[in-house]
């Protein structure tokens, strides 16, 4: 009986109402409320600086930073995925090193990083590139899996498992691997931009110090920079400019700042810095050793992984629904049917903007308006992620076939179109509930007292093995999260639905 039941299908309104209710639930424990002492003063001051965008401050070199680490680090990233790719659905020990390896926020990278290469070009390219490895591994795997498997059944006998890969199933799937490496190159530059918050010299450098002291005329030259690399990325990057774009981010990369002696950071780093402080000195044989630990762990369990784990559930959820309930309304905004052949490109550039658009940069400038508080993070999370899966359901709403005598208006929109797009908005929900945590978890570096609030304090004091430790209970909060996202989606029988923001959809509004 309790076999049948844990395989009994999931109903969506069952579903639906669970999710809203947990939300509510977690609004007693969010602190929701508004310190600034007046908002609307300050985004008036904000809008009126990002009305005149000041482009003669924006430094060309902070762009070429910005380019040359996303270029090298997505490269780096998608090469070592696609080799991990082809042992991943055959070894569990790769899928669960790939799955670790993208449970980190590539912020959290970087923090750990500068411990050893300082604030160099190696901490940058290692922290795009270690996140993306485990990323691209999982989705070039997938991409392999679903592969048409005709070409393998025409090669001669006794043909190796290599040569059969590279000439029967690479190229079926080139294309597939292509577009999403390109995609995740526009993941990339707004990783890039992001790192700069930590101090490495992109454009989120300056940015980020255009913000805090109100140059909001050069903030917004900045932002109208990157949106327009963001929106051209088409036209630059190319396999034809690859080669180019490579030999010329190498030759920009910024110099070391930091330590120079990168074998003894890394020894270092290795044999003390994240050694818990209990078995540095201590004899493994000793019993006191390990009583220590456990003194030494306690109060890190009880006082920062508990609350700092609850507070990044509390977080995620109440900012999925409010994602949920964004994507319903701004999916109209892109589809043909809803706003005709003028609103819908106009539809199609704010949900681009929106999803081009880091959710810690949104979460940083929300807070500099609202003060701080849940409610910003909340804020940013939920339209960054209502952009991306309204985007993506407007194109499905421009892929159903509507029949003649179709309604028009609020009836289109509630009776004929939502509810068959319905399995594929909680498909994409599902997916993207894993990454609200994720992100939740990193803007605790704002203040929030989610994990990433605990492991930004932990690194400040250089307790670099209390934030590994707290990092290692975001990775595990992540993958159970990630687990139970995918037993929902088999439950609701839409686990096979696409979830990629990348994977294209053909005219018929089905993957391709």
């Amino acid at each position: 009986m309790s076999t049948v039941l844990a395989h009994k299908p999931l109903g969506y309104r069952a579903a639906s109402a669970g999710f809203a209710l947990a939300a509510f639930a977690a609004l007693a424990l969010a602190d929701l409320h508004v310190a600034s002492l007046d908002p609307w003063a300050d985004l008036r001051r904000l809008l009126a600086g990002l009305m005149r965008p000041d482009f003669a401050s924006v430094l060309p070199l902070s762009i070429a930073y910005t380019i040359a680490f996303a270029v090298l680090g997505v490269g780096l990233g998608a090469g070592a995925g696609f080799l991990l790719a082809i042992p991943f659905a055959r070894s569990r020990a790769v899928r669960l090193f790939c799955a670790s390896l993208r449970a980190v926020h590539e912020l959290f990278w970087a923090l750990l990083l500068m411990q050893i290469f300082g604030l160099s070009a190696t901490t940058g390219l290692l922290a795009i590139a270690l996140p993306y490895a485990g990323i691209c591994a999982k989705v070039f795997s997938e991409i392999i899996e679903e592969a048409d498997l005709a070409a393998l059944r025409v090669l001669p006998p006794g043909t190796g498992a290599v040569s059969a890969f590279l000439y029967a199933r690479l190229p079926d799937v080139a294309a597939n691997l292509r577009h999403y490496t390109l995609y995740r190159f526009e993941c990339g530059l707004r990783s890039t931009l992001v790192l700069g918050f930590i101090g490495l010299p992109t454009m989120g450098f300056h940015l980020e110090s255009a913000f805090r002291q109100g140059r909001y005329g050069e903030a917004a030259a900045l932002l109208a920079v990157f949106y327009g690399l963001i929106g051209t990325r088409r036209l630059w990057v190319r396999p034809a400019t690859l080669p180019f774009l490579a030999v010329a981010s190498l030759l920009v990369l910024p110099a070391t700042v930091g330590t120079t002696d990168i074998g003894a950071g890394l020894a270092r780093f290795l044999t003390h810095s994240i050694v818990p402080a209990p078995l540095r000195e201590g004899a493994l044989a000793d019993p006191a050793t390990w009583t220590g630990l456990w003194a030494w762990f306690a109060p890190i369990l009880t006082g920062q992984i508990v609350p700092g784990a609850l507070q990044t559930l509390v977080l995620a959820q109440i900012a999925l629904v409010v994602t949920a309930l964004g994507a319903l309304v701004l999916f109209p905004l892109t589809a043909r049917r809803f706003t005709g052949p003028l609103g819908r490109p106009l539809g199609r550039i704010l949900l681009v903007v929106v999803r081009s658009t880091p959710e810690y940069m949104l979460a940083y400038l929300l807070l500099q308006l609202l003060g701080p508080s849940m409610l910003p993070t909340i804020l940013a999370l939920a339209i960054h992620n209502a952009g991306i899966v309204g985007y993506l359901m407007g194109r499905h709403a421009d892929g159903l076939a509507y029949r003649l005598d179709a309604p028009k208006g609020l009836n289109l929109y509630a009776y004929e179109t939502l509810p068959r797009l319905y399995g594929q908005f909680l498909a994409y929900l599902l997916y993207r509930w894993e990454l609200i945590l994720r992100e939740g978890a990193i803007l605790g570096l704002l203040g929030v007292a989610t994990l990433g609030f605990y492991v930004d304090a932990a690194i400040s004091e250089l307790r670099i093995d209390v934030a590994v430790v707290l990092i290692a209970a975001t990775v595990i909060l992540t993958l159970a999260v990630e687990a139970l996202s995918r037993r929902l989606r088999a439950r609701l029988r839409i686990a096979t639905l696409p979830t990629r923001l990348s994977r294209p959809l053909t005219d018929a509004g089905e993957p391709a």
